[in-house]
């Protein structure tokens, strides 16, 4: 994975729950970690799913090998949140590609 590639800025977030007004458990998403990522597709693409329908942004952001990134978690990239919908691993912990669909 080429350093020079990696441009835009990204945060990961994870659901959290703090405790509220009158302290009642709320949920909220904290970013457990910050860095750059490769955007390799983006962009509104027509696909079929199962039942044959549907328009969806999605894009795949390449990024250095993090520990723990899971499918519950969003990524936070210009203001829009990313649903993280599959993660592969590039080598052996060398690189992260994550699979995202717009919120």
């Amino acid at each position: 994975m080429q350093s020079g590639k990696l441009q835009h800025r990204i945060d990961l977030q994870r659901q959290t729950e703090t405790l509220g007004p009158g302290r009642v458990p709320v949920q909220t998403w904290a970013t457990y970690a910050s860095g750059r990522a490769d955007l390799r597709q983006a962009g509104v693409s027509e696909f079929l799913t199962t039942y044959g329908e549907g328009v969806t942004n999605n894009a795949v952001f390449l990024l250095r090998w993090l520990p723990g990134v899971s499918v519950a978690d969003r990524v936070l990239h210009g203001g829009k949140v990313w649903n993280i919908v599959a993660i592969a691993e590039i080598g052996r912990r060398k690189g992260l590609e994550l699979r995202v669909v717009a919120a």
